[in-house]
């Protein structure tokens, strides 16, 4: 059985899911495997949204495989080369794949299932979803991006509640603190997240792409660099065949037929 699976399940639509029940943990071989299928989604041109969840409704990832923990811990660990680097390096791909991205998340969202989660452009929770960052209770802290991308999405002061507490909170307040996009009925995230990318699989994808791009240099560069880079990416828009097409529907009155270039 292959920890990860990926499928098309939609004209332009690719779905990654977790599948590793009960709660779909995070292993070395999974991280591997799921690093292989990112690099074969992002290259398909046919892939306009990519959709990641997990199998199963108890959880959407509960973090990482603590059997393997013990071959890291100590002064002779090394956890980074037998874990950490690979499993960010993963993770980075996740947050800087080149189309819009969406987490559904039935079920619990822990740990480096948390981090992985965020990495997605919007995430869509079941309503009886718990989200937390417990690591603190294994004398660690998240290591896998959560202490950057978690912060950027809620702030300093809750995103210190959460990692040195390390206690969690349910899916309307992550909701309340801009954690999450959606918050749907319990067991309907994939579906939930389904109509969103089919939302944006009919919008121009080159100009959702260089919209993230641009948006991530809010983060990545100082405000005057950030403005004149994003210059270029507009520049880089004006030049699809999508401009002429949404310019010529505006004043037709009609939905426009978008290239999806």
């Amino acid at each position: 059985m292959s920890l990860i699976r990926s499928e098309m399940i939609d004209e332009g639509i690719a779905l990654i899911t977790l599948n590793n029940p009960p709660l779909n943990l995070v292993t070395v071989e999974l991280t591997a495997l799921l690093n292989d299928q990112l690099d074969k989604l992002a290259s398909d041109a046919s892939v306009r949204v990519l959709i990641l969840t997990g199998i199963g409704e108890r959880a959407f990832c509960a973090g990482s495989d603590i059997r393997e923990f013990s071959q890291f811990s100590g002064p002779d660990g090394q956890v980074l080369e037998g874990k950490l680097i690979a499993e960010n390096n993963v993770y980075s791909k996740v947050d800087k794949f080149p189309k819009p991205t969406i987490a559904a998340l039935n079920g619990s969202a822990l740990g480096g299932g948390l981090e992985l989660a965020v990495c997605c452009d919007l995430l869509v929770v079941a309503e009886d979803t718990q989200l937390s960052l417990p690591e603190v209770n294994l004398g660690v802290f998240p290591g896998s991006g959560g202490t950057v991308r978690v912060t950027r999405r809620v702030g300093e002061g809750r995103a210190k509640e959460m990692m040195l507490l390390g206690q969690p909170i349910d899916a309307h307040t992550a909701l309340d603190w801009g954690l999450v996009n959606r918050v749907v009925a319990k067991g309907q995230a994939l579906e939930g997240a389904r109509k969103l990318a089919e939302r944006l699989a009919g919008l121009p994808n080159r100009a959702l792409q260089l919209c993230k791009q641009a948006i991530d240099l809010s983060f990545d560069t100082d405000e005057t660099d950030a403005v004149k880079q994003t210059l270029a990416l507009s520049d880089e828009a004006f030049q699809t065949q999508d401009v002429a097409e949404g310019i010529r529907a505006f004043f037709a009155k009609e939905k426009p037929k978008f290239r999806h270039q």
